[in-house]
């Protein structure tokens, strides 16, 4: 399964794990790669200095490639920029903005940027900077999405731009991954499956919510404030919605939800915590390793592909 994207990155498999939000850190990351994926470490809103001793330890546990997800709305990006460049990191993808104040530094020291995008102007704008290749995320992923599909994006993404596009959205199997392939993109990206692995720091109660979630279970909060965010229904997100129906402002939205994605990923707050998850939740019947996560989908991948 050699695409440009593997020849790139220089992984043997063409899937790379989602940099989320206080899940992706140096256990899961340094898993995936160690599987042949692309693991990343998720910088979010951290401080900078965590960062870099999450780098530090992902390196002691892998000596494949991995990147880091620097997330641009972060006070602590310029920081955080800098110690890409400082701990030899080669790979970052972005989000929550344009990486363009960034892209001198790194380019310089050959790390290559992948802008994750939501239409073909900004995957155009991204190759005009520079990126390496993007990430066409549809609005089938968690956490926070753009109203383009899956379906829809990637193939006008792929016809825009001459570097490598990499899909996100929708994606959890190998049937996922071949139709990838046939729509343009060169690689996947998955965050959802990956929550379910046993690497993964998520706290049980999570990952059980996802093994037994069905295919209506996600829902999107967040549209009146022009910041949608898919997650798994619970007595957090039927609250949340019901203030939104009310006409509720902005700061009293944030209240509800401030420090809930920690409360569901660390403690284990199923009830009122924020479930991040994409539509493919329905999709996860087990929880599995890293490894078995891949095998079986470069297996069914390869399969169909050949068909």
């Amino acid at each position: 399964m050699k695409t440009r994207i593997t020849e790139l990155l220089n992984i043997e498999y063409p899937i790379i794990q989602g940099g989320m939000a206080w899940v992706a850190e140096h256990h899961l990351a340094a898993a995936v790669s160690n599987a042949g994926g692309l693991g990343l470490i998720g910088a979010a809103s951290a401080p900078a200095e965590v960062v870099r001793e999450e780098i530090r330890k992902c390196k002691e546990l892998t000596d494949k490639p991995f990147g880091i997800n620097v997330m641009l709305l972060n006070p602590n990006a310029d920081e955080v920029a800098q110690i890409v460049v400082e701990e030899g990191i080669k790979v970052v993808t972005t989000g929550a903005g344009n990486p363009a104040k960034y892209m001198e530094l790194w380019n310089k020291a050959e790390v290559k940027v992948i802008p994750v995008v939501a239409s073909v102007a900004m995957a155009k704008l991204m190759e005009r900077a520079g990126a390496a290749a993007v990430v066409a995320e549809g609005t089938e992923s968690g956490g926070h999405i753009g109203s383009a599909t899956t379906m829809t994006l990637v193939p006008q993404v792929a016809d825009a731009v001459s570097i490598p596009v990499i899909a996100a959205g929708g994606i959890g199997d190998g049937r996922g991954l071949a139709a990838a392939f046939m729509l343009g993109a060169e690689a996947v990206q998955m965050g959802t499956r990956f929550v379910a692995a046993k690497e993964s720091i998520a706290h049980d109660n999570f990952k059980q919510q996802l093994v037994k979630a069905k295919d209506i279970d996600s829902t999107v909060t967040g549209m009146s404030t022009g910041h949608p965010v898919r997650s798994l229904r619970n007595k957090m997100t039927k609250e949340y919605l019901r203030l939104e129906a009310e006409g509720a402002d902005f700061m009293e939205l944030e209240r509800l939800t401030l420090g809930s994605l920690r409360r569901a990923v660390v403690e284990g707050d199923v009830v009122n915590g924020t479930l991040m998850a994409g539509q493919i939740a329905g999709m996860v019947k087990q929880i599995q390793s890293c490894e078995e996560i891949i095998q079986e989908i470069v297996a069914q991948g390869k399969t169909l592909l050949k068909l």
